[in-house]
């Protein structure tokens, strides 16, 4: 885990000292291990590296391998090193003292620029070509490290974080409009479109999975390298034989994700996606003497739960039943009194470096890495992305489709047992399903179908960017969201890579806040693409939804959580019972946004004029998912971004 740097100096320009020296001054807001720099001729490379796996305490970056005119500097965890350690042909005796930075340098010797393709983990790479005088730069496949630059007519410079590329000479903070004009005119969690910008008009990102080539001549090339497109199927004979082909690749994924010589947490809710990577990781940690610690979000004392039908806040049942049934667990259960999103805003800006929109669970976020941290946690485990990989499988959905194939028999006996499982009345399933099974239904467009919060986005501004028709060309990317077919939404999802930017960017920034490694081995690509092999019908059956998951983790998740399909937890239900004590200010914040002449230029004021009015000086905790109060918390947090950005030094 590390903060990485590189400026490449085009001509008879060799850099200023000053530059190399600021960017990696800049750095020093973030712990470190170690620190070093190393520069030749017209390249400088930085890193401020946090210790993290056992390999990772001999790494010295960056590395220059004199006899191959190589230098690296690197933030990554390879994954996949006993398969790259055969391919490579690299001696048993060498295995265990290899850094990830030497393998990836290795990889690259063999094959060259298409050495991320045959890497797995979380990564970001500089290497420095100096026999084809070339930068050559990478992201991995989900963008789990970021990797931002600046480039002008005299350089190009790169850094895991935007801030230390404005200390560079002749830098100065500018928003970029159009980043910033879809970010408020989107309505769901993606901030952008254009998965190399930024907010910042003079920072630029390398996508995920992408690869950037700079010439020592100033040409730059970026480059995608892979994708998840999965057509081929997994042809098995038995459910049985499914669900151990599952635990297979999906052990292989957590023993990968512990990899660390420091303790392992994970976050845990109540459900299968946390349940499942908690139960499988607990047993390797067992094995090495270790303890899995785990971290819980629940409600304050003070909350009453108003969420009802099938719902519920506080998921503690839940959790204690799969700690419990696991054990080896030291569980923490976290309440965080006194804290709301919008203690947290000024926090999560300068963390980020940029307007975000998840402030719902912000607050418990930011506090679970807090509390790990204190602990000495080095790698806190998620299953973040586990809903549409090893948990998938909607029910109705299916159920449609046997509709559509006139599968009466089977469509009658899923049904049966579904609504029985679910204490869900046929009478009411049967015109959902008849409904999901339309033919030739109209796809729902993201930007002009109703949504979930208002756009932020002043009409003025939208007219003079044009922002609509500019995500309208861009629709593909944003309509995976709303696809009626869920194969198709599935794959989608997976592929977007502005959801993976976005992921990426919280991942990068908590991790080298707080020294702690992010890892989700629900998205580990091995993991991703056996579960895309997986038939439809592998998913979904004898009445259970996620039907996959709930029969292979047999023996890992205690019967309460595995065979749950009645009770969904609903995490930030609280978020606006933490908001009440501070509503005044909020709304003498929202009146002082009203006036403000340059957040009056960006934000629909008018809009949030007459939501002020609606929702009035008490709203109630049930009004957790209004529209309206979303919309005004969203409207704070990128108000007091742009008065920030004129504020800052830079």
């Amino acid at each position: 885990m590390s903060a990485i740097a590189g400026i490449l100096s085009f001509g008879d320009n060799h850099g200023a000292i000053e530059d190399n020296d600021n960017i990696m001054l800049d750095l020093q807001r973030y712990r470190a291990d170690y620190t070093d720099t190393w520069q030749n001729g017209p390249i400088f490379l930085g890193c401020l590296a946090q210790w993290v796996t056992p390999e990772s305490l001999n790494e010295r970056l960056p590395y220059y391998d004199a006899e191959n005119k190589l230098a690296i500097t690197a933030d990554a965890i390879i994954d996949n090193r006993e398969e790259l350690f055969s391919q490579l042909q690299i001696e048993y005796t060498r295995r265990s003292m290899i850094t990830d930075s030497e393998l990836i340098l290795l990889a690259y010797r063999k094959w060259g620029k298409e050495t991320p393709g045959y890497l797995i983990g979380d990564f970001t790479f500089l290497i420095w070509d100096e026999r084809e005088k070339m930068l050559f730069g990478a992201r991995d496949l989900f963008g789990n490290r970021t990797l931002y630059y600046h480039q002008n007519a005299s350089r190009v410079a790169f850094c895991t974080t935007i801030n230390p590329l404005f200390a560079l000479s002749g830098m100065r903070k500018e928003l970029h409009e159009l980043w910033l004009a879809e970010f408020l005119t989107i309505p769901v969690m993606l901030e952008s479109s254009d998965t190399s910008s930024t907010v910042y008009k003079d920072i630029r990102q390398i996508p995920p999975a992408h690869t950037i080539t700079v010439k020592a001549d100033g040409g730059i090339s970026l480059s995608q390298y892979s994708a998840l497109v999965s057509d081929d199927k997994l042809e098995l004979k038995s459910e049985g034989e499914y669900d151990e082909a599952f635990r297979e690749v999906f052990d292989q994924a957590i023993k990968s994700s512990i990899r660390s010589y420091k303790p392992v947490g994970a976050t845990l809710s109540g459900g299968l996606d946390s349940g499942a990577v908690v139960g499988f990781a607990a047993k390797h940690l067992r094995q090495q003497n270790k303890t899995m610690h785990t971290y819980s979000y629940i409600p304050s004392d003070d909350f009453e739960d108003w969420t009802g039908n099938g719902r519920i806040a506080d998921e503690r049942p839940f959790i204690q039943a799969t700690v419990d049934y696991t054990g080896n667990i030291t569980d923490n259960y976290l309440d965080f009194a006194n804290q709301s999103p919008l203690s947290e805003v000024n926090d999560w800006l300068e963390l980020l470096e940029m307007p975000y929109k998840f402030f719902e669970n912000s607050f418990w976020i930011k506090g679970i890495f807090e509390k790990a941290e204190q602990q000495g946690i080095g790698v806190l485990l998620t299953g973040a992305r586990g809903n549409h990989t090893i948990s998938w499988g909607p029910a109705v959905h299916y159920y449609a489709l046997l509709l559509r194939k006139l599968k009466w028999v089977q469509l009658y006996r899923e049904v049966h047992m579904y609504s029985r499982r679910k204490g869900i009345r046929r009478a009411h399933l049967l015109p959902i399903i008849g409904k999901q099974a339309l033919p030739f239904m109209a796809q729902t467009s993201l930007l002009n179908s109703d949504s979930d919060v208002p756009r932020l986005i002043h009409p003025e501004f939208a007219r003079k960017t044009d922002v609509f028709a500019r995500l309208q060309e861009k629709d593909s990317g944003l309509s995976g969201f709303l696809r009626r077919d869920a194969t198709e939404a599935r794959s989608n999802h997976l592929n977007n890579m502005a959801i993976a930017n976005l992921r990426g960017t919280k991942g990068t920034k908590l991790s080298l806040k707080y020294s702690i490694w992010e890892r989700d081995p629900t998205c580990d690509p091995r993991v991703v693409n056996f579960c895309l092999s997986v038939p439809f019908e592998r998913y979904v059956g004898h009445g259970y939804d996620r039907a996959l998951i709930r029969r292979a983790t047999a023996g890992y998740l205690p019967d309460k959580v595995r065979l749950n399909q009645r009770i969904r937890g609903i995490q930030g239900a609280d978020w606006v019972h933490r908001m009440i004590p501070v509503w005044p200010s909020f709304m003498e914040e929202l009146r002082n946004l009203c006036k403000d002449a340059m957040a009056s230029e960006y934000l629909d004021v008018a809009y949030i004029k007459s939501a002020m009015s609606k929702v009035g000086r008490s709203p109630q905790p049930q009004d957790a998912f209004d529209p309206e109060i979303r919309f005004l918390m969203r409207s704070v947090i990128v108000f007091r971004f742009i008065k920030n950005i004129h504020t800052q030094p830079y």
